[in-house]
């Protein structure tokens, strides 16, 4: 290794500043190259050992959360981010009842009005061409909003967060094989997010469903323009998967799990699906017999019983809770990149 003039203390400013993220709407992740990611990746790395203690980089600032769909980890973990940053919060979990949305407000207007009282918006909302719409609408005249998941097909920060943990459990993704796993790809918004990262890393993706629940065409447009390394299997049995899985050295298994609520009436026939994907502890322990691989298992949260073995919760395969340990410095880190640091 030789010495270079580059050579000198690390500064977070110019690692965030490398991110190109200042300023601009997160919506999906192809809109970033692979070295904005990673500059992303090592300032949130930076900034690991101060998710409890705080760095006052954003002080002053606000961060206004919008959701119009439940959220625990989403939400909080950007609430919890900004605090640690030392900046404020404001919070409006349920606009349609508690805000001006109740009195058939437009999208344009409410992130207008807020935009006035905060640096920066992440907002979850169900319809995710009204949000682009929306957005592209008011171009300049809107603080930087953050997509905390749109519609069926978009979470960003989501997708940032578990492409993040892998980066941090597995070093380079390029040589990286991810598998996305569940009966329904055309609703897995984690799972296209988590995608679209991958392939920005060079990662080879391996996505297995149901024929009749694809990926949405505007994510499959989006991995072939970027050249990603993915390829699709439909209709297969549990045992199927499992030598999908081995045969392909997969690193890792993903489950976007299911977004639907318990009273919808499909939820039933994804749970009875999802016997396919299901991910048993044996089934890991007879992969790594026949490959030698641990083989990680990562999913979105919330959980439910019959999607996997409960019993991985604490084995060396687990990544689902370990992800939510990184991912208020993942949060520190985007929010700092989009409001900017002087």
């Amino acid at each position: 290794m030789a010495l270079d003039k580059n050579f000198r203390p690390l500064d977070i400013r110019e690692t965030l500043a490398a991110t190109n993220m200042r300023g601009k709407n997160i919506t999906f992740l192809d809109e970033f190259k692979r070295e904005e990611i990673l500059a992303l990746f090592e300032a949130a790395k930076m900034l690991e050992p101060y998710m409890r203690t705080g760095l006052k980089l954003l002080d002053g600032k606000v961060l206004y959360t919008l959701f119009f769909q439940p959220s625990t980890r989403t939400r909080c973990s950007h609430e919890n981010a900004m605090l640690r940053l030392g900046g404020q919060v404001i919070t409006e979990s349920d606009p349609t009842h508690n805000a001006a949305v109740a009195k058939n407000e437009s999208l344009y207007d409410t992130l207008r009005v807020t935009s006035e009282y905060a640096d920066v918006i992440v907002m979850r909302h169900p319809d995710d061409q009204e949000c682009l719409g929306a957005l592209d609408e008011l171009g300049g005249y809107v603080s930087p909003v953050i997509s905390g998941g749109y519609g069926h097909v978009t979470h960003p920060t989501q997708g940032l967060l578990d492409s993040y943990t892998c980066w941090r459990a597995f070093g380079d993704l390029s040589n990286a094989t991810v598998a996305i796993a569940t009966p329904d790809l055309s609703r897995a918004r984690s799972g296209q997010s988590f995608a679209l990262a991958l392939a920005s890393m060079g990662a080879k993706i391996i996505y297995t469903g149901t024929s009749e629940l694809r990926t949405p065409e505007v994510v499959r447009n989006k991995l072939t323009a970027m050249g990603a390394r993915f390829e699709e299997h439909f209709d297969l049995t549990e045992k199927q998967n499992e030598e999908l899985y081995a045969e392909n050295g997969v690193d890792l298994i993903y489950l976007p799990g299911s977004s639907l609520k318990k009273d919808d009436p499909n939820r039933e026939d994804f749970m009875k699906k999802m016997m396919n994907y299901y991910i048993s502890l044996d089934m890991l322990k007879r992969i790594k017999e026949k490959s030698g691989k641990v083989v990680g298992v990562h999913h979105s949260l919330p959980r439910n019983a019959g999607e996997f073995d409960f019993g991985i919760d604490n084995t060396e395969h687990q990544l689902y809770f370990r992800a939510i340990g990184f991912s208020v410095a993942v949060r520190m880190a985007l929010l700092s990149a989009v409001v900017g640091v002087n």
